[in-house]
Order: C-alpha cells, then sequence, then structure tokens
C-alpha cells in the first residue's frame, strides 16, 4: 500500500529512521537481536525501506541480499547505498500483496520483513511465498503493530475484524497520512502456521534506555505500553 511517507518524502524518512525513537531505539535492536548469525547467508528483505537493515546485513557478512519494496523511491536510495556491494546486493520494487513471484524456490537461509505486514490486506500470498523461497530450516523474522495497540485505532470495535486504518504520522517532522490494516494475533499466526512454518520466538520489544533522554514522558509510555511485535518463524522441514 503506497504512501507518501515512502515516496514522495523518501529521502526525508531516510534521514527520521536513522536514529528515531520508534525505528532505531525500539524495533531495530529488537529484530535484530532475533536473528541468527549472518556471515554467509543468503537474505531477502522485504519492505526494505531506505536499506538500512540491508546496510546492516551487509555488515554482519551476508553472503547475497535482496531487497524488494512496494515504493520505486526506495529502492532507488538502497541501489544509490549499494552502488559498491552491487555484486552482493539486489534490489527491485514489487507490490508484496503479489506474493514472491520472481523468486526462486528454496533460495534463502533468512528473510527478514521490518514493519512491513500490516500493509498487506492477506498476508497468505506473502507468508506462502516466503516458506517456498526459504530453505528447509530458514528462518523468517518479522515485526509489524502490535494487534492490542492498533485495537485502540478500531472503528469497529470488534478485536477479530480485520481493518483499515488511516491515520497521520509525524515521522519526518510534518504530518503524512498513512494507510494500514489492523488485525488480530490469531490471523497473524494462522496464517504462519497455515504456510508450513513455527513460530519460534515471539517478543513485544524493549525501548532503548537512551530514550530516557531524548524523550522522557515517551520512553515511559513505551516502557509500559506494547507498540510493536516481533515473531520469528522456522520453515519446517
Amino acid at each position: 500500500m503506497k504512501s507518501p511517507m515512502y515516496s514522495t518524502f523518501a529521502t526525508q524518512y531516510d534521514e527520521a529512521v536513522q536514529d528515531n525513537i520508534y525505528n532505531a531505539h525500539l524495533e531495530r535492536p529488537t529484530l535484530q537481536a532475533m536473528l541468527p548469525n549472518i556471515e554467509n547467508l543468503n537474505v531477502l528483505d522485504l519492505g526494505c525501506g531506505s536499506g538500512v537493515y540491508a546496510q546492516y546485513l551487509l555488515a554482519q557478512g551476508a553472503n547475497q541480499i535482496t531487497c524488494i519494496d512496494y515504493a520505486q523511491e526506495m529502492v532507488d536510495i538502497v541501489l544509490s547505498k549499494m552502488n559498491q556491494h552491487k555484486d552482493r546486493v539486489t534490489a527491485y520494487a514489487q507490490d508484496l500483496n503479489q506474493g514472491l513471484p520472481s523468486e526462486l524456490d528454496g533460495q534463502y537461509d533468512l528473510v527478514i520483513s521490518p514493519l512491513m505486514v500490516h500493509y498487506l490486506k492477506d498476508l497468505n500470498p506473502l507468508f506462502g511465498d516466503v516458506q517456498r523461497v526459504l530453505k528447509t530450516g530458514g528462518s523468517f523474522v518479522f515485526s509489524t503493530h502490535h494487534p492490542f495497540a492498533d485495537f485502540e485505532c478500531s472503528t469497529s470495535g470488534n478485536y477479530f475484524e480485520r481493518e483499515l486504518v488511516q491515520e497521520e504520522w509525524n515521522t519526518i517532522g510534518e504530518p503524512v497520512e498513512v494507510k494500514f490494516y489492523r488485525r488480530s494475533l490469531s490471523e497473524i499466526t494462522n496464517a504462519i502456521t497455515q504456510n508450513n512454518m513455527v513460530i519460534t520466538e515471539l517478543l513485544e520489544g524493549k525501548v532503548d534506555e537512551e530514550v530516557k533522554l531524548l524523550d522522557h514522558e515517551r520512553y515511559d509510555y513505551l516502557s509500559k505500553n506494547p507498540n510493536f511485535i516481533f515473531i520469528k518463524c522456522q520453515k519446517l522441514g
């Protein structure tokens, strides 16, 4: 689902997420701690954004990295950043609601998806293809909005009903409209298990202590309320 946040304001977004509270001090530390040893792995980065994770994966010694994002503007930033690593990093734009039609079976050791799957109406096409492109025993690690936190956005009052939510986020320093889907934890976990993967770890994240100095009020809130959920899955044999 395209938002001007990731197209019109792609450059501003890239600058913002380098050191902001939600991405740099909550999401990335939690998800990165869940990853296996990256050295020599073939990794697929879904919803790659401006390439922050691709840079991390390179630094950790990944063998090959494929980056996919809905927004061509984000892909262009990734390609620009990775110009010296063309032999190890590829990137292209595609709507991940369609799954992974361009990717071959069993080619990845690890698939990651940081804060992207809430933009998908139906998780099954992508999750089915994630299972397909993973090697047996390979891992899928993703983060998304916490269902409990998103329920505050519900207009139906029915936790179990999937809903399209429209909000304005101030990520880049000015309000930008963003649309995403809120869904139950059951819907998320069913998409995993119905596609022949098992959950091996589930976390709700912990905000960095540094945030106390950046925004004490925000730190107090995030240390007491769930915002994201982090799930690690494994492909069954």
